[in-house]
């Protein structure tokens, strides 16, 4: 069973995985309306980001990050998925292939959480809704 401090562990890292992804995708050519919602998506993930390393600083926590190889890593990922991406929708396909595989694996998380703490619990649900709007707000540019 997952605890609190696992579960905040995994937000943060599907957090920093889907911003890697979506900064990725905004230096390439896009719709404006493309590109705006994307930006709008990334300020949400910042924004739980923000949240989860406040919950982890004050209860003393110290949680494992994206280390930098792996950054990297997904960086290239993104690029080179980019690579083969000609147009707006093979790109928002391609973003909804990723918030599903992160629905999933939270999803995953969820059955295996203890839950305890309301507001890691809380932030896990609202990482979700994110997910599940992103999603939404994807496919009219399919």
């Amino acid at each position: 069973m997952k605890k609190d401090r696992q579960l905040l562990c995994s937000i943060l890292k599907t957090t920093q995985m889907n911003q890697i992804d979506i900064r990725s995708v905004l230096h390439t050519r896009l719709r404006p309306g493309l590109k705006k919602e994307l930006n709008a998506q990334l300020q949400e993930y910042d924004a739980i980001e923000s949240e989860a390393l406040a919950i982890a600083s004050q209860r003393g926590w110290d949680l494992k990050e994206i280390r930098p190889g792996r950054r990297l890593i997904v960086g290239i990922r993104t690029r080179m998925k980019l690579s083969r991406c000609d147009s707006d929708s093979k790109i928002a396909d391609m973003m909804i292939q990723e918030n599903t595989r992160h629905m999933i694996t939270g999803m995953k998380d969820i059955h295996q959480y203890q839950q305890q703490d309301y507001r890691v619990s809380s932030l896990f649900q609202r990482l979700l809704d994110c997910k599940a709007a992103a999603i939404r707000q994807l496919q009219a540019f399919l």
